[in-house]
């Protein structure tokens, strides 16, 4: 079989100890072709190259963004049973993704569990959401897309780190705190949620739609919000119609506990298990796509595609 290797040449030691691992441990079974990427965008421009050249696997070492830059390429031309499977190694802050399908956080850890997998030749078919904005093309997401709040937080955090900010999760709980208080709008909703054959609902200051859960991670710790979104279903929303304090603070305390239900109060939106819903904004508002900043939109329609690419696991 053949595979190629996508990886960040600014690799940290253990991600680099990971990938050796993986050269190692496959050289007599995979023909391997390792390929570094030198700009925002290469993994898309490689996962689309390791596609048209008919690789069997592909295998991303790094973080969340990787992972969505390598899924976006391979499947360019829309899902196929043709296309590689995805083998990902998480050396990421977060690793939302990887995580979400059950691997280990720790790269050597994640890399024995798929070199299992790739021995078996053991893979899962997952689903993936999509969004479309402004005249762009659709663009895949595998775990989580933001709209308001969420995505100011990104925008902010990225900025700390051109700036030389280390990313970890106090970094985000810092951010998070000091934008809330001191540069969003708590007191203008500009966002409605529209579905197919479904009354409309406007108010929202922010969502978020998931793709399966957790939302996210702080260290070792799982964040829910729609619990009950995952690989296999379509797309959860959740979403605020109020920036106050007692409300967000409710809803931040349920997210913390945990659990199989959903965020709730008066003040909460939930949907389940969607295939389409639209976002629509009175005014230009952040978005992000797993945990990538993306500007600023008027509207975005997303969509659910199940079984949209083989995942070795």
């Amino acid at each position: 079989m053949r595979a190629m290797l996508i990886a960040n040449p600014k690799a940290t030691s253990t991600s680099r100890r990971a990938r050796d691992l993986l050269v190692r441990a496959v050289s007599g079974d995979l023909d391997l072709y390792i390929a570094e990427t030198g700009h925002r965008g290469h993994a898309t421009e490689l996962a689309r190259q390791s596609a048209e050249e008919g690789y069997d696997i592909l295998v991303t070492v790094g973080g969340d963004g990787t992972v969505n830059e390598a899924v976006n390429g391979l499947l360019a031309e829309g899902p196929s049973p043709d296309l590689p499977a995805l083998a990902v190694l998480p050396c990421g802050s977060a690793n939302v993704f990887a995580r979400a399908l059950g691997l280990p956080n720790d790269p050597i850890a994640a890399t024995r569990t798929v070199l299992e997998a790739l021995r078996a030749g053991r893979h899962r078919s997952v689903g993936l959401g999509t969004a479309r904005f402004a005249d762009e093309a659709e663009r895949y997401f595998t775990f989580c897309a933001g709209v308001g709040l969420d995505a100011e937080v990104v925008r902010e955090v990225e900025r700390r780190r051109v700036a030389g900010a280390k990313a970890d999760p106090s970094l985000y709980v810092r951010t998070a705190l000091r934008h809330f208080f001191t540069g969003t709008d708590r007191t203008r909703p500009a966002l409605t949620l529209e579905r197919p054959g479904r009354p409309a609902k406007s108010g929202l200051f922010f969502a978020f739609v998931s793709n399966t859960s957790p939302w996210t991670f702080m260290g070792p710790r799982a964040l829910n919000l729609s619990p009950r979104a995952n690989f296999n279903r379509g797309l959860d929303v959740f979403g605020m119609q109020s920036m106050d304090v007692l409300p967000m603070l409710g809803a931040v305390g349920q997210m913390l506990l945990g659990g199989n239900r959903p965020v709730q109060g008066r003040e909460t939106l939930n949907v389940h298990d969607a295939a389409e819903l639209t976002l629509r904004a009175e005014r230009p508002v952040a978005f992000q796509l797993d945990g990538d900043y993306l500007g600023e939109q008027e509207s975005i329609t997303f969509r659910s595609v199940p079984k949209a690419i083989r995942i070795v696991i």
